[in-house]
């Protein structure tokens, strides 16, 4: 007799989820900044899909909280190696700063010939108002315990030394993030330092170039050519 398989069976499935938004520690709801909180039950489903093959991040952000980039990454990673599934990563329009070390996550990494890739970096930015409250003839008033509890108030002129301890902590971070990129990228990485972690930007053709990708291509057409005609994309979250 011949055996009937189930249909799911023959079919694979691809969990889809899509990370789109600025990355950031909260939000309102519906507002669309990404986080773990907002992402952790979807991140779940994801690798839990009955009969997933694989699980492929959409991604479109120009990036944000190096923190929940890290959190939701990680969370990523754990997933794909208690589940033993391989994880694809599709660039849409951007995927910057940490948008990048969201798509680091993935085994591969794929984009759009016009996609924007990379800024890997640290910034910050503010501004100065203490001539402005001058003006106005308002008096800023702050009253600390801890000699460092108020800096870069921007109430107040720069202090050269608040500059130089902000600089520390951005240090810090870039050394995490490049961390992360090497980890993930390895050997496929093309450029020197200078190249590769001056916070610029590339075009998805240029950012295979270097590494930064794996190769041009849309999630539908990159998942077909992998898994076949039918397999079914599913979208979580």
């Amino acid at each position: 007799l011949m055996k009937i398989w189930p249909f799911s069976s023959r079919v694979p499935n691809v969990a889809v989820l899509r990370l789109s938004g600025v990355i950031s520690p909260s939000g309102r709801p519906f507002s669309g900044s990404l986080n773990l909180a907002s992402l952790a039950t979807p991140i779940q489903q994801a690798f839990s899909l009955r009969g997933v093959k694989a699980v492929a991040l959409s991604i479109n952000s120009p990036g944000g909280s190096p923190v929940q980039s890290a959190l939701i990454a990680r969370r990523v990673r754990s997933l794909a190696r208690e589940k033993e599934l391989p994880v694809f990563a599709f660039i849409e329009d951007i995927a910057a700063s940490g948008g990048y070390w969201l798509a680091c996550a993935a085994d591969e990494i794929f984009a759009e010939p016009s996609s924007i890739v990379g800024s890997i970096g640290v910034v910050s930015a503010g501004f100065g108002f203490q001539d402005a409250i001058k003006r106005l003839g308002i008096e800023r008033r702050v009253y600390t315990q801890g000699r460092h509890k108020a800096i870069l108030d921007p109430f107040k002129p720069e202090d050269p030394e608040d500059i130089e301890r902000l600089k520390l902590l951005q240090r810090d971070i870039f050394q995490d993030f490049k961390d992360h990129v090497r980890e993930r990228r390895g050997k496929r990485l093309k450029g020197d330092d200078d190249t590769l972690f001056n916070g610029d930007v590339w075009t998805g053709g240029r950012a295979e170039e270097v590494g930064l990708v794996d190769g041009l291509g849309d999630l539908r057409t990159v998942l077909r050519d992998r898994f076949g005609e039918r397999v079914r994309l599913r979208t979580v979250g």
